[in-house]
Protein backbone atom coordinates (compact mmCIF):
# COMPACT_ATOMS: atom_id res chain seq x y z
CA UNK A 1 0.00 0.00 0.00
CA UNK A 2 1.51 3.39 -1.11
CA UNK A 3 -0.18 5.54 2.01
CA UNK A 4 -1.07 4.71 5.72
CA UNK A 5 -4.16 2.24 6.30
CA UNK A 6 -7.18 4.07 8.19
CA UNK A 7 -7.31 2.07 11.07
CA UNK A 8 -10.78 2.68 11.90
CA UNK A 9 -11.64 1.14 8.01
CA UNK A 10 -9.97 -1.81 9.27
CA UNK A 11 -11.69 -2.19 12.38
CA UNK A 12 -15.10 -1.87 10.18
CA UNK A 13 -14.00 -5.28 8.18
CA UNK A 14 -15.82 -8.37 9.63
CA UNK A 15 -13.34 -11.37 9.21
CA UNK A 16 -15.36 -12.36 5.39
CA UNK A 17 -14.46 -8.88 4.32
CA UNK A 18 -11.23 -8.37 5.83
CA UNK A 19 -9.67 -11.60 4.46
CA UNK A 20 -11.00 -10.79 0.95
CA UNK A 21 -9.09 -7.21 0.97
CA UNK A 22 -6.06 -8.68 2.48
CA UNK A 23 -6.16 -11.42 -0.27
CA UNK A 24 -6.52 -8.92 -3.17
CA UNK A 25 -3.72 -6.66 -2.18
CA UNK A 26 -6.21 -3.53 -0.94
CA UNK A 27 -4.33 -4.24 2.70
CA UNK A 28 -1.96 -6.08 4.54
CA UNK A 29 -2.15 -8.56 7.21
CA UNK A 30 0.48 -6.67 9.54
CA UNK A 31 -1.75 -3.64 8.66
CA UNK A 32 -4.55 -5.34 10.23
CA UNK A 33 -2.66 -6.57 13.23
CA UNK A 34 -1.22 -3.32 14.08
CA UNK A 35 -5.09 -1.91 14.30
CA UNK A 36 -5.93 -4.62 16.68
CA UNK A 37 -3.47 -4.57 18.63
CA UNK A 38 -3.41 -0.74 18.74
CA UNK A 39 -6.71 -0.96 19.92
CA UNK A 40 -6.22 -3.81 23.05
CA UNK A 41 -3.45 -1.55 24.16
CA UNK A 42 -6.34 1.56 23.84
CA UNK A 43 -9.47 -0.29 25.23
CA UNK A 44 -8.28 -3.82 27.17
CA UNK A 45 -6.86 -2.10 30.40
CA UNK A 46 -10.50 -1.21 30.99
CA UNK A 47 -11.79 -4.06 29.72
CA UNK A 48 -10.05 -6.90 31.00
CA UNK A 49 -10.74 -9.11 27.95
CA UNK A 50 -7.47 -9.99 26.68
CA UNK A 51 -5.73 -12.28 29.10
CA UNK A 52 -2.24 -12.44 27.13
CA UNK A 53 -1.20 -10.84 23.81
CA UNK A 54 1.40 -12.86 21.52
CA UNK A 55 4.07 -11.03 21.23
CA UNK A 56 4.69 -12.68 18.20
CA UNK A 57 1.56 -11.56 16.62
CA UNK A 58 3.04 -9.15 14.08
CA UNK A 59 6.11 -11.36 12.83
CA UNK A 60 3.33 -13.93 12.04
CA UNK A 61 1.13 -11.14 9.94
CA UNK A 62 4.83 -10.57 8.43
CA UNK A 63 5.06 -14.42 7.64
CA UNK A 64 1.83 -14.21 5.66
CA UNK A 65 2.19 -11.42 3.60
CA UNK A 66 4.78 -13.28 2.00
CA UNK A 67 2.88 -16.02 1.07
CA UNK A 68 2.15 -16.70 -2.55
CA UNK A 69 -1.48 -16.12 -3.74
CA UNK A 70 -2.43 -19.69 -3.99
CA UNK A 71 -1.18 -20.39 -0.59
CA UNK A 72 -3.34 -18.21 1.49
CA UNK A 73 -6.17 -19.97 3.12
CA UNK A 74 -9.56 -18.88 3.73
CA UNK A 75 -8.69 -16.87 6.91
CA UNK A 76 -5.51 -15.16 5.77
CA UNK A 77 -4.60 -12.25 7.60
CA UNK A 78 -7.44 -12.66 9.84
CA UNK A 79 -6.49 -11.20 13.86
CA UNK A 80 -8.24 -13.39 16.16
CA UNK A 81 -8.48 -14.32 20.30
CA UNK A 82 -8.30 -17.84 21.65
CA UNK A 83 -10.02 -18.38 25.03
CA UNK A 84 -7.19 -19.18 27.65
CA UNK A 85 -8.65 -23.00 28.27
CA UNK A 86 -7.27 -23.36 24.85
CA UNK A 87 -3.71 -24.32 23.68
CA UNK A 88 -1.60 -21.98 21.66
CA UNK A 89 1.69 -22.87 21.43
CA UNK A 90 3.80 -20.64 23.31
CA UNK A 91 1.27 -18.90 25.03
CA UNK A 92 0.15 -19.52 28.82
CA UNK A 93 -3.02 -21.96 29.05
CA UNK A 94 -3.96 -20.89 32.13
CA UNK A 95 -8.35 -21.37 32.44
CA UNK A 96 -7.69 -17.86 33.85
CA UNK A 97 -6.26 -19.41 37.22
CA UNK A 98 -3.08 -17.54 38.98
CA UNK A 99 -2.15 -21.53 39.18
CA UNK A 100 -1.64 -22.10 36.50
CA UNK A 101 0.12 -18.75 35.02
CA UNK A 102 3.10 -21.04 33.98
CA UNK A 103 1.46 -23.34 32.02
CA UNK A 104 3.02 -22.81 28.34
CA UNK A 105 2.16 -25.89 25.85
CA UNK A 106 4.54 -26.63 23.23
CA UNK A 107 1.68 -27.82 20.60
CA UNK A 108 -1.53 -26.17 19.57
CA UNK A 109 -4.77 -27.63 19.82
CA UNK A 110 -6.20 -28.89 16.43
CA UNK A 111 -8.76 -26.59 16.37
CA UNK A 112 -5.74 -23.62 16.95
CA UNK A 113 -3.81 -25.56 14.25
CA UNK A 114 -6.13 -25.39 11.67
CA UNK A 115 -6.28 -21.58 12.33
CA UNK A 116 -3.20 -20.61 11.67
CA UNK A 117 -3.03 -23.06 8.82
CA UNK A 118 -5.78 -21.35 7.18
CA UNK A 119 -3.69 -17.74 7.53
CA UNK A 120 -4.99 -16.40 11.13
CA UNK A 121 -2.93 -14.43 13.41
CA UNK A 122 -3.67 -15.20 16.96
CA UNK A 123 -3.42 -11.79 18.76
CA UNK A 124 -3.79 -13.68 21.85
CA UNK A 125 -5.75 -15.42 24.53
CA UNK A 126 -9.20 -13.83 26.10
CA UNK A 127 -10.23 -14.14 29.51
CA UNK A 128 -12.53 -16.42 30.73
CA UNK A 129 -14.57 -17.41 34.01
CA UNK A 130 -12.17 -19.13 35.66
CA UNK A 131 -11.99 -22.75 34.92
CA UNK A 132 -14.97 -21.88 32.36
CA UNK A 133 -17.28 -21.12 35.47
CA UNK A 134 -17.14 -24.44 37.30
CA UNK A 135 -15.42 -23.51 39.72
CA UNK A 136 -17.79 -22.36 42.59
CA UNK A 137 -21.66 -21.33 42.63
CA UNK A 138 -22.44 -17.51 42.68
CA UNK A 139 -19.07 -16.45 40.71
CA UNK A 140 -19.54 -13.06 38.56
CA UNK A 141 -19.43 -14.08 34.81
CA UNK A 142 -16.24 -12.95 33.39
CA UNK A 143 -14.29 -12.97 36.33
CA UNK A 144 -10.96 -14.74 36.91
CA UNK A 145 -8.21 -14.93 39.60
CA UNK A 146 -5.51 -14.31 36.53
CA UNK A 147 -7.36 -12.23 34.19
CA UNK A 148 -9.63 -9.94 36.39
CA UNK A 149 -13.35 -9.29 35.86
CA UNK A 150 -14.12 -8.50 32.05
CA UNK A 151 -16.52 -5.38 31.44
CA UNK A 152 -19.01 -5.57 29.09
CA UNK A 153 -18.33 -2.43 26.35
CA UNK A 154 -21.98 -1.81 26.00
CA UNK A 155 -22.04 -0.84 29.48
CA UNK A 156 -20.44 -1.15 32.90
CA UNK A 157 -22.29 -3.09 35.16
CA UNK A 158 -24.13 -5.24 32.38
CA UNK A 159 -23.21 -9.22 32.58
CA UNK A 160 -20.89 -10.44 29.99
CA UNK A 161 -21.95 -13.35 29.67
CA UNK A 162 -20.12 -16.60 30.71
CA UNK A 163 -17.78 -18.19 30.49
CA UNK A 164 -16.73 -17.38 26.87
CA UNK A 165 -16.55 -13.75 28.37
CA UNK A 166 -13.10 -12.47 26.96
CA UNK A 167 -14.20 -13.48 23.19
CA UNK A 168 -17.67 -12.23 23.34
CA UNK A 169 -16.59 -8.75 24.61
CA UNK A 170 -13.21 -8.77 22.19
CA UNK A 171 -15.61 -9.53 19.18
CA UNK A 172 -18.32 -6.49 20.45
CA UNK A 173 -15.72 -3.98 21.55
CA UNK A 174 -13.21 -5.10 18.10
CA UNK A 175 -10.23 -6.23 19.65
CA UNK A 176 -10.49 -9.23 17.36
CA UNK A 177 -12.02 -9.76 13.88
CA UNK A 178 -13.20 -12.89 15.54
CA UNK A 179 -12.82 -15.28 18.42
CA UNK A 180 -12.91 -19.13 19.24
CA UNK A 181 -14.67 -19.66 22.38
CA UNK A 182 -16.01 -23.12 23.86
CA UNK A 183 -19.07 -24.44 25.45
CA UNK A 184 -20.50 -27.00 28.32
CA UNK A 185 -23.45 -25.43 28.76
CA UNK A 186 -24.42 -21.87 27.51
CA UNK A 187 -20.22 -20.55 27.53
CA UNK A 188 -20.30 -19.58 23.73
CA UNK A 189 -24.26 -18.57 23.42
CA UNK A 190 -23.85 -16.42 26.70
CA UNK A 191 -21.26 -13.92 26.29
CA UNK A 192 -22.65 -13.59 22.27
CA UNK A 193 -25.88 -12.76 23.33
CA UNK A 194 -24.74 -10.72 26.55
CA UNK A 195 -22.22 -8.32 24.21
CA UNK A 196 -24.47 -8.57 20.99
CA UNK A 197 -22.82 -10.79 18.81
CA UNK A 198 -23.15 -14.22 16.82
CA UNK A 199 -22.07 -16.97 18.73
CA UNK A 200 -22.31 -20.62 17.66
CA UNK A 201 -21.95 -23.93 19.50
CA UNK A 202 -21.38 -27.01 17.42
CA UNK A 203 -23.03 -30.41 17.50
CA UNK A 204 -21.12 -32.34 19.46
CA UNK A 205 -18.24 -34.21 18.27
CA UNK A 206 -18.09 -31.46 15.16
CA UNK A 207 -15.31 -30.18 16.52
CA UNK A 208 -12.20 -31.47 18.31
CA UNK A 209 -11.54 -30.90 22.22
CA UNK A 210 -7.76 -32.05 22.18
CA UNK A 211 -5.86 -29.66 23.93
CA UNK A 212 -8.86 -27.67 25.08
CA UNK A 213 -8.91 -27.52 29.60
CA UNK A 214 -12.32 -29.45 29.79
CA UNK A 215 -15.53 -29.81 32.18
CA UNK A 216 -17.63 -32.32 30.68
CA UNK A 217 -16.21 -35.01 27.71
CA UNK A 218 -20.02 -35.56 27.19
CA UNK A 219 -20.96 -31.67 26.49
CA UNK A 220 -17.76 -29.48 25.92
CA UNK A 221 -17.14 -28.16 22.34
CA UNK A 222 -14.97 -25.03 21.18
CA UNK A 223 -16.71 -22.83 18.31
CA UNK A 224 -16.71 -19.33 17.04
CA UNK A 225 -17.88 -15.82 18.22
CA UNK A 226 -18.26 -13.46 15.48
CA UNK A 227 -19.35 -9.94 14.13
CA UNK A 228 -21.75 -11.78 11.69
CA UNK A 229 -23.30 -15.27 10.94
CA UNK A 230 -21.34 -16.17 7.51
CA UNK A 231 -17.97 -15.03 9.34
CA UNK A 232 -19.25 -18.04 11.90
CA UNK A 233 -19.45 -20.47 8.99
CA UNK A 234 -16.26 -19.37 7.61
CA UNK A 235 -14.45 -20.50 10.72
CA UNK A 236 -16.81 -23.60 11.27
CA UNK A 237 -15.76 -24.86 8.09
CA UNK A 238 -11.82 -24.60 9.45
CA UNK A 239 -12.13 -26.54 12.68
CA UNK A 240 -14.40 -28.98 12.11
CA UNK A 241 -13.60 -32.18 11.09
CA UNK A 242 -12.10 -35.72 13.18
CA UNK A 243 -9.22 -36.07 15.34
CA UNK A 244 -7.52 -39.45 15.93
CA UNK A 245 -7.19 -37.77 20.27
CA UNK A 246 -10.68 -37.03 20.31
CA UNK A 247 -13.34 -39.98 20.19
CA UNK A 248 -16.20 -37.75 19.82
CA UNK A 249 -14.93 -36.56 16.55
CA UNK A 250 -14.84 -40.04 15.10
CA UNK A 251 -18.50 -40.32 15.84
CA UNK A 252 -19.33 -37.01 14.92
CA UNK A 253 -23.59 -37.38 13.29
CA UNK A 254 -24.04 -36.99 9.52
CA UNK A 255 -24.45 -33.69 8.01
CA UNK A 256 -27.76 -33.78 7.73
CA UNK A 257 -30.03 -31.44 5.01
CA UNK A 258 -32.37 -28.38 5.84
CA UNK A 259 -34.19 -26.12 3.48
CA UNK A 260 -31.90 -23.51 1.98
CA UNK A 261 -33.65 -20.80 2.73
CA UNK A 262 -36.15 -19.23 5.56
CA UNK A 263 -39.22 -19.86 2.95
CA UNK A 264 -41.24 -22.52 3.92
CA UNK A 265 -38.90 -23.41 6.86
CA UNK A 266 -41.10 -24.89 9.75
CA UNK A 267 -40.05 -22.72 12.85
CA UNK A 268 -41.39 -24.01 16.22
CA UNK A 269 -41.03 -20.70 18.43
CA UNK A 270 -40.86 -21.21 22.66
CA UNK A 271 -43.30 -18.65 24.18
CA UNK A 272 -43.66 -20.48 27.07
CA UNK A 273 -40.04 -20.69 28.93
CA UNK A 274 -39.87 -19.27 33.10
CA UNK A 275 -38.55 -16.05 33.16
CA UNK A 276 -38.99 -14.69 30.04
CA UNK A 277 -37.56 -11.36 30.60
CA UNK A 278 -39.67 -7.79 28.49
CA UNK A 279 -36.20 -7.42 26.75
CA UNK A 280 -36.17 -11.10 26.11
CA UNK A 281 -39.47 -11.18 24.78
CA UNK A 282 -39.30 -8.24 22.41
CA UNK A 283 -36.07 -9.83 20.84
CA UNK A 284 -38.56 -12.72 20.42
CA UNK A 285 -41.32 -10.85 18.75
CA UNK A 286 -38.62 -9.16 16.53
CA UNK A 287 -37.40 -12.13 15.45
CA UNK A 288 -40.61 -13.62 14.48
CA UNK A 289 -41.77 -10.86 12.57
CA UNK A 290 -38.90 -11.13 10.34
CA UNK A 291 -39.08 -14.68 10.11
CA UNK A 292 -42.66 -13.99 8.76
CA UNK A 293 -41.42 -11.17 6.94
CA UNK A 294 -38.86 -14.28 4.94
CA UNK A 295 -41.45 -16.29 4.17
CA UNK A 296 -40.81 -19.22 7.04
CA UNK A 297 -43.42 -20.40 8.28
CA UNK A 298 -44.02 -19.53 12.05
CA UNK A 299 -45.82 -21.98 14.77
CA UNK A 300 -46.10 -21.59 18.67
CA UNK A 301 -45.12 -24.99 19.89
CA UNK A 302 -44.23 -26.22 23.54
CA UNK A 303 -41.10 -28.18 24.48
CA UNK A 304 -42.50 -31.43 24.75
CA UNK A 305 -40.75 -32.46 28.65
CA UNK A 306 -41.12 -28.83 30.02
CA UNK A 307 -43.55 -29.70 32.65
CA UNK A 308 -40.73 -32.62 34.00
CA UNK A 309 -37.70 -29.95 33.63
CA UNK A 310 -39.55 -27.44 35.69
CA UNK A 311 -38.74 -24.02 36.80
CA UNK A 312 -35.45 -24.53 38.10
CA UNK A 313 -33.27 -25.72 35.63
CA UNK A 314 -30.91 -28.31 35.50
CA UNK A 315 -29.00 -30.38 37.82
CA UNK A 316 -25.00 -30.14 37.21
CA UNK A 317 -24.28 -33.98 38.20
CA UNK A 318 -23.43 -35.20 35.20
CA UNK A 319 -20.57 -32.35 35.01
CA UNK A 320 -19.70 -32.45 38.60
CA UNK A 321 -18.62 -36.70 38.28
CA UNK A 322 -16.98 -35.93 34.98
CA UNK A 323 -15.08 -32.65 35.73
CA UNK A 324 -12.29 -34.69 38.23
CA UNK A 325 -11.51 -37.42 35.61
CA UNK A 326 -11.54 -35.43 32.06
CA UNK A 327 -9.72 -32.41 34.41
CA UNK A 328 -6.98 -34.65 35.36
CA UNK A 329 -6.30 -36.10 31.87
CA UNK A 330 -5.35 -32.59 30.61
CA UNK A 331 -3.19 -31.87 33.88
CA UNK A 332 -1.61 -34.93 34.49
CA UNK A 333 0.51 -32.90 31.02
CA UNK A 334 0.60 -30.08 32.93
CA UNK A 335 4.66 -29.45 33.85
CA UNK A 336 5.02 -26.54 35.62
CA UNK A 337 1.27 -25.53 37.39
CA UNK A 338 -1.01 -28.57 39.24
CA UNK A 339 -0.89 -31.54 38.09
CA UNK A 340 -4.43 -32.86 39.54
CA UNK A 341 -8.03 -30.96 40.63
CA UNK A 342 -6.56 -32.38 44.38
CA UNK A 343 -3.35 -30.20 43.79
CA UNK A 344 -5.78 -27.16 42.13
CA UNK A 345 -7.90 -27.44 45.32
CA UNK A 346 -4.78 -27.60 47.28
CA UNK A 347 -2.87 -24.29 45.48
CA UNK A 348 -6.18 -22.22 45.40
CA UNK A 349 -6.23 -23.06 49.44
CA UNK A 350 -2.69 -21.87 49.74
CA UNK A 351 -3.65 -18.80 47.52
CA UNK A 352 -6.59 -18.22 48.76
CA UNK A 353 -6.24 -14.36 49.33
CA UNK A 354 -6.17 -14.03 45.61
CA UNK A 355 -7.24 -17.40 43.99
CA UNK A 356 -10.65 -17.41 46.15
CA UNK A 357 -12.56 -14.28 45.82
CA UNK A 358 -15.85 -16.53 44.97
CA UNK A 359 -14.68 -20.10 46.62
CA UNK A 360 -14.56 -23.43 44.79
CA UNK A 361 -17.36 -25.39 45.59
CA UNK A 362 -17.29 -27.21 42.66
CA UNK A 363 -14.34 -28.12 43.01
CA UNK A 364 -14.62 -29.84 45.90
CA UNK A 365 -17.81 -31.85 44.57
CA UNK A 366 -16.27 -33.02 41.61
CA UNK A 367 -13.23 -34.25 43.56
CA UNK A 368 -15.90 -35.86 46.13
CA UNK A 369 -16.41 -38.01 43.19
CA UNK A 370 -14.48 -41.24 42.36
CA UNK A 371 -13.21 -39.41 39.62
CA UNK A 372 -14.05 -42.53 36.95
CA UNK A 373 -17.78 -42.48 36.46
CA UNK A 374 -18.67 -45.50 37.61
CA UNK A 375 -20.87 -44.03 40.03
CA UNK A 376 -24.66 -45.29 39.47
CA UNK A 377 -25.89 -42.14 39.50
CA UNK A 378 -23.99 -40.66 37.36
CA UNK A 379 -25.09 -42.89 34.70
CA UNK A 380 -28.93 -42.34 35.57
CA UNK A 381 -28.29 -38.93 35.17
CA UNK A 382 -26.75 -38.88 32.19
CA UNK A 383 -29.93 -40.96 30.73
CA UNK A 384 -32.21 -38.42 32.14
CA UNK A 385 -30.40 -35.66 30.40
CA UNK A 386 -30.39 -37.59 27.17
CA UNK A 387 -34.06 -38.27 27.86
CA UNK A 388 -35.58 -34.99 28.52
CA UNK A 389 -33.55 -33.05 26.39
CA UNK A 390 -33.44 -35.25 23.23
CA UNK A 391 -35.47 -38.60 23.33
CA UNK A 392 -38.64 -36.92 24.29
CA UNK A 393 -37.70 -33.13 23.97
CA UNK A 394 -36.20 -32.05 20.88
CA UNK A 395 -36.33 -35.17 18.78
CA UNK A 396 -40.28 -35.45 18.98
CA UNK A 397 -40.57 -31.61 18.07
CA UNK A 398 -38.27 -32.31 15.11
CA UNK A 399 -39.97 -35.46 13.89
CA UNK A 400 -43.49 -33.64 13.63
CA UNK A 401 -42.01 -31.33 10.59
CA UNK A 402 -40.35 -28.55 12.40
CA UNK A 403 -36.60 -27.50 10.73
CA UNK A 404 -35.87 -25.42 13.40
CA UNK A 405 -36.27 -23.97 17.24
CA UNK A 406 -37.01 -20.07 18.38
CA UNK A 407 -36.30 -19.44 21.95
CA UNK A 408 -36.32 -16.00 23.34
CA UNK A 409 -32.65 -14.55 25.41
CA UNK A 410 -30.88 -18.15 25.27
CA UNK A 411 -33.31 -19.41 27.03
CA UNK A 412 -33.37 -23.36 25.67
CA UNK A 413 -29.15 -23.64 25.45
CA UNK A 414 -28.80 -26.05 28.49
CA UNK A 415 -31.24 -28.45 26.66
CA UNK A 416 -29.45 -28.11 23.47
CA UNK A 417 -26.17 -28.76 25.22
CA UNK A 418 -27.31 -31.62 26.86
CA UNK A 419 -29.06 -33.44 23.80
CA UNK A 420 -25.64 -32.80 21.77
CA UNK A 421 -27.32 -30.21 18.81
CA UNK A 422 -25.91 -27.09 17.73
CA UNK A 423 -27.75 -24.21 18.56
CA UNK A 424 -26.99 -20.35 17.36
CA UNK A 425 -27.08 -17.15 19.61
CA UNK A 426 -28.55 -14.53 16.95
CA UNK A 427 -28.25 -10.88 18.29
CA UNK A 428 -31.63 -8.53 17.34
CA UNK A 429 -31.81 -4.81 17.56
CA UNK A 430 -30.28 -3.07 20.80
CA UNK A 431 -33.03 -2.12 22.58
CA UNK A 432 -32.08 1.48 24.61
CA UNK A 433 -28.58 0.87 24.52
CA UNK A 434 -28.67 -2.98 25.68
CA UNK A 435 -27.87 -5.73 23.21
CA UNK A 436 -30.83 -8.34 23.05
CA UNK A 437 -30.94 -11.37 20.67
CA UNK A 438 -32.78 -15.38 20.69
CA UNK A 439 -31.31 -18.69 20.39
CA UNK A 440 -31.64 -21.00 17.15
CA UNK A 441 -31.73 -24.50 17.70
CA UNK A 442 -31.42 -27.44 15.03
CA UNK A 443 -30.87 -30.94 15.28
CA UNK A 444 -27.33 -32.58 15.23
CA UNK A 445 -25.25 -32.46 12.36
CA UNK A 446 -27.22 -29.36 10.72
CA UNK A 447 -24.98 -26.68 11.68
CA UNK A 448 -24.06 -25.01 8.20
CA UNK A 449 -28.19 -25.25 7.29
CA UNK A 450 -28.49 -23.26 10.83
CA UNK A 451 -25.81 -20.78 9.62
CA UNK A 452 -27.12 -20.19 6.55
CA UNK A 453 -30.95 -19.78 7.55
CA UNK A 454 -29.71 -17.97 10.61
CA UNK A 455 -28.09 -15.60 8.49
CA UNK A 456 -31.41 -14.80 6.10
CA UNK A 457 -32.59 -14.30 9.44
CA UNK A 458 -29.97 -12.26 10.43
CA UNK A 459 -30.48 -9.87 7.23
CA UNK A 460 -33.92 -9.62 7.98
CA UNK A 461 -33.30 -8.18 11.10
CA UNK A 462 -30.75 -5.13 9.75
CA UNK A 463 -27.18 -7.23 11.00
CA UNK A 464 -25.09 -6.90 14.25
CA UNK A 465 -24.93 -3.42 15.51
CA UNK A 466 -21.63 -3.31 17.54
CA UNK A 467 -20.69 -0.54 21.01
CA UNK A 468 -19.52 2.44 20.40
CA UNK A 469 -16.32 1.97 21.99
Amino acid sequence: MTSAPDFDAVLAFDATDLTAAIRHGDLTAVAATEAYLRRIERLNPSLHAVITVNPQAATDAADLDRLPAELRGSLHGVPMLIKDNIDVAGLPTTAGSVLMARHVPQHDAPVVARLRAAGAVILGKANLTEWANFMTLGMANGYSSHGGQTVNPWRAGLDTGGSSSGSGVGVAARLCAAAIGTETSGSIVSPAHQNGVVGLKPSMGLVPRTGVVPISASQDTAGPITRSVRDAALLLDVIQGPDDRDPATLAAPTLEALPATLTGTVVGVIRDEPHVSPADQTALDAAVTALEAAGATVQDVTFPTRTELGTAGWMLDVLVYEFQRDLNAYLSGVTDGPRSLQAVIEGNDAAADTALRYGQTLLHAAQGTRGDGSEAHYHRSRARDLDLSRDRGFDPLFASGVHMLLFPGIHGCPLAAKAGYPSLALPTPPLDGTPGGVLLVCPAGTDHALLTLGAQLSDQLGGVTLPDV
